[in-house]
Parts: C-alpha cells; sequence; structure tokens
C-alpha cells in the first residue's frame, strides 16, 4: 500500500504499482452490447475530460475535449453518440496513454483502458459491417504478399509515391492517400531465404549454446526480408543457433479494425506451431515491436484459456531486448563502431512492453556509439497511417518527432518499426520543404533498423 493510501482496496492516484490490464471479454454478451459500450465510454470520455493529461499524445484527446467543450453545457451528456466514432477513428492503438500517462489504469479504482475501450468500439463496429471491404483487404498482410512476390517489381512500381498514374487510383479505389509512403516487396521472402543462408552459430562466442527461433513477422517476411537476415547473422556470430518460422502474421493490422475473432484465431495458429521450440526450451525473438507486443500481451488477454499462447508469451523477446540479455548475461565478441551518429526513434509498441530502451542499449553495445533518442509516437500506426482519412493526422501526430530528427542532422534515422522509420523521414521531407531553402540540412534518403547498424558495427553489414 503506497502512502496516502486509507483504503487497501483502492489504491492512490500516483501509486507505484504497474499498470494491470484486465483479459478483453470478448465472449461476453455484454462486451457487444452498443448500449452498454455507449455508457462505457461516456464513463471514460467524462474522466478524460477532466484530466487532460493525455492532450498531446494523439488526434483523440484533443477531438474528445473540442466536442464536449463546444457544447454550451460542458458535459459529456450534451454530446451524441455518433460524434464519438471520429475520436475512435483517431486512435492508433500505440498504448502510450495506458502505459505512460493515464493515472486511472487499473489497479485504481477508476478502471480506465482507452486503448481496449477504442478496440471495443471498432469491434462493435466491425461485427455491424460497418469496416469498408477495401479496408479490410489491405490487412491481409499475408495474402497481399503471396500475390505481390510473383510480381514484386509491377507492385513497387504500382504503389511507388512518385507514381502519379497509379497512385491516384490506388487512393480513390483503396482510400490510400497518394502522398504515403508505402512498403516495397521482394520475390524472395525472409522464410525464402533462411532456408538458403543458414549461418553457424559463432562457437567462440561467450554466448555460445543459446538457440531461438526467430518469428519472421509479415512485414521482414514480405517487405523488408533484409532485416532478418541480418539479424540472424548477428545472433549467429553471438553464437545463437537460430531457427526461422513464420505461420502466419500475427494480427495486428485485423486488431486495428477490431477483428478479434480472426485475431485469436491466428493466435492459436503460431502458438500451437511454436509449441514444440518452446517445449524445447528456445526462445522466440520477433523483429517488430508490434508483433512482439501481440505475442507477449495482447494474445494472452484474448486467449487466456489457451496453454500455447501463455507458453509463448512467457518465451517471447524483442530482438533488441534478446540481444541486450546476451550481452548482460554472457558478454559479446569484439565490437567496432556504428557507421555513424544515429537519431533512434523508440517505438510506441516497443514501449508499451515496459521493458526500458532496450534499442538504444543495444546500439550502445557498439563502440563509442552516439546515439540520440526520440522517445514520441511517430504517428504512423501501421496501416491506419497510410489512409487518406488519417494520413495528415498522422503527420500532425509525427511532427515533434520529424522536427527534432531533423535538427539532429543525422545520418542515420532508425527505429525499431520500419513503418514509423519511413514515416518519420516523410514527415522530415514535408517539415524541410515549409522552411526556407539552405536552412534544413538534407533528409537520409532511407531508414534502418536498429539491429542493421548493430550488424555493421559487427561487420556483418557492408550495405551501411
Amino acid at each position: 500500500m503506497s502512502d496516502g493510501d486509507t483504503n487497501p482496496r483502492v489504491p492512490a492516484e500516483g501509486g507505484l504499482g504497474a499498470p494491470m490490464r484486465h483479459l478483453i471479454p470478448w465472449h461476453d454478451a455484454n462486451w457487444w452490447d452498443p448500449a452498454k459500450l455507449d455508457d462505457e465510454l461516456r464513463r471514460v470520455f467524462d474522466i478524460c475530460h477532466g484530466c487532460r493529461r493525455c492532450f498531446n499524445l494523439c488526434d483523440s484527446f484533443p477531438r474528445l475535449f473540442d466536442l464536449i467543450d463546444a457544447t454550451d453545457a460542458g458535459e459529456i451528456e450534451a454530446v451524441a453518440s455518433t460524434d464519438f466514432k471520429s475520436i475512435v477513428d483517431a486512435c492508433t492503438l500505440c498504448d502510450m496513454c495506458f502505459m505512460t500517462k493515464c493515472p486511472y489504469v487499473p489497479p485504481h479504482a477508476f478502471n480506465l483502458d482507452f486503448p481496449h475501450l477504442m478496440l471495443r468500439y471498432r469491434a462493435v463496429e466491425a461485427k455491424a459491417g460497418k469496416v469498408p471491404f477495401t479496408a479490410r483487404q489491405l490487412t491481409e498482410t499475408d495474402r497481399n504478399g503471396a500475390l505481390a512476390k510473383l510480381a514484386p517489381g509491377l507492385v513497387n512500381w504500382v504503389s511507388a509515391r512518385d507514381n502519379s498514374l497509379t497512385r491516384g487510383v490506388l487512393e480513390s479505389v483503396a482510400g490510400v492517400d497518394r502522398r504515403a509512403e508505402l512498403p516495397k516487396f521482394h520475390g524472395r521472402t525472409f522464410a525464402t531465404r533462411a532456408r538458403d543462408e543458414v549461418p553457424a552459430a559463432n562457437a567462440a562466442a561467450p554466448g555460445f549454446g543459446r538457440e531461438a527461433v526467430i518469428y519472421a513477422t509479415c512485414f521482414v517476411n514480405w517487405n523488408n526480408p533484409e532485416i532478418g537476415v541480418l539479424a540472424r547473422r548477428v545472433l549467429a556470430h553471438l553464437g545463437v543457433a537460430t531457427e526461422v518460422a513464420y505461420p502466419r502474421c500475427c494480427g495486428m493490422p485485423q486488431l486495428e479494425q477490431g477483428n478479434v475473432a480472426k485475431v485469436s484465431e491466428a493466435a492459436a495458429e503460431v502458438a500451437r506451431t511454436l509449441r514444440p521450440a518452446v517445449d524445447a526450451g528456445r526462445t522466440i525473438v520477433a523483429l517488430v515491436p508490434s508483433c512482439a507486443l501481440m505475442l507477449k500481451s495482447e494474445w494472452p488477454l484474448l486467449c487466456p484459456d489457451n496453454d500455447d499462447v501463455k507458453a509463448l508469451a512467457a518465451a517471447t523477446r524483442d530482438i533488441s531486448e534478446y540481444i541486450v540479455d546476451i550481452a548482460r548475461k554472457e558478454g559479446l565478441p569484439a565490437i567496432g563502431p556504428l557507421p555513424g551518429p544515429v537519431t533512434l526513434h523508440l517505438a510506441c509498441h516497443g514501449r508499451a512492453q515496459n521493458f526500458g530502451q532496450k534499442a538504444a542499449e543495444m546500439l550502445r553495445l557498439a563502440a563509442d556509439a552516439d546515439v540520440k533518442v526520440i522517445e514520441r509516437c511517430s504517428g504512423h500506426g501501421g496501416s491506419w497511417g497510410v489512409m487518406k482519412d488519417n494520413f495528415d493526422t498522422a503527420i500532425k501526430v509525427g511532427r515533434p518527432v520529424a522536427r527534432q530528427a531533423l535538427q539532429a542532422a543525422r545520418p542515420f534515422v532508425v527505429s525499431e518499426c520500419p513503418l514509423a522509420a519511413e514515416h518519420i523521414l516523410q514527415g522530415m521531407e514535408i517539415a524541410a520543404a515549409a522552411t526556407k531553402d539552405g536552412e534544413t540540412p538534407p533528409v537520409p534518403t532511407r531508414s534502418w533498423h536498429p539491429v542493421e547498424l548493430l550488424a555493421a558495427a559487427f561487420g556483418l553489414n557492408d550495405r551501411t
């Protein structure tokens, strides 16, 4: 019981207890009841309106406050329920309000979990058939990736930001903003390359004897296999014997749209596939923070009775988290410098894992590392930020990050989330274009994942 508590069952505001999350009761009929959902929205929105600590996190909160403030009464009762949608639509499920700002998260008696309330709204909306067909198709990452790898050159030409002919059509048909940078596709996926390129574990490394399974993630598998290849080389150099597995996408894109049934299905399949490796004592290493968060946190909240899911959650580590653990417990082989000064964005879903600045710790393992950390949301929000309805908001939310990165003027802009990194570069371009010529340094031509630069410090990546 913290100082100031008068009732041990009702923790005092500002207590030192860690936030706790309740299970997501999506099998309960009350969870789906629109009237009960509306009651909960009003209860939470009223508390948020009186608090306002999250005013600068994303666009959801300013929209909420403006809606209430614009009424004559200045009270939530005067706001129409139909107006709540704009608040929900602005949420990227970054989890930063829950993890870093809100004083009323469980175990506080107010029991606020704003992101999961937004998820509930979207789930009810999805069940009612209100998610557009094209939006649903964009989240089918495995199907889209399998089709794109048949003709990646053509797909990348069509989706190129400077292709005014096709991007206009894509915007009209699919609602994808023509200005948004889109991921590229590859003909040889990470899973394919992993079968052909198997690095031997370094027997001389202090960490020799460790075994891990790399969960490829949809982005690394289909869109940037090089991240996976270099991560595997680094782990092998550290003495870790690895296999690569990719049963299917973790379901984060579907979670963003409230399709909790499909996410649960993905959880069951992936956990069942990886269970033998977990039982054999291998660590499951995820290459993208959003996917690590799904395996560790979201899946167990959706599937609390699935023993495979629980076992997988306990065995999963983010790539940066895992490498730092090796460094702390066994030590590293000799390591050189990074290829240059780094601006490092800490991804929201990395921060939501509550393990500290592991990407920064990992890069600072290199000799004389010069790493500037930016700890704020990029505004991208996965597939959310590329949509025409959201792109301007995504740029606005990410503007502080882009400005800090631009002012830092470092040659390497890095994020644990590859989509966030590309979005930051776009924000930097827009910010630079708004200034007078010559007043800002040039924007780097590409972004990086932290493990790519660590690979360079070990002499395993000659593309930096």
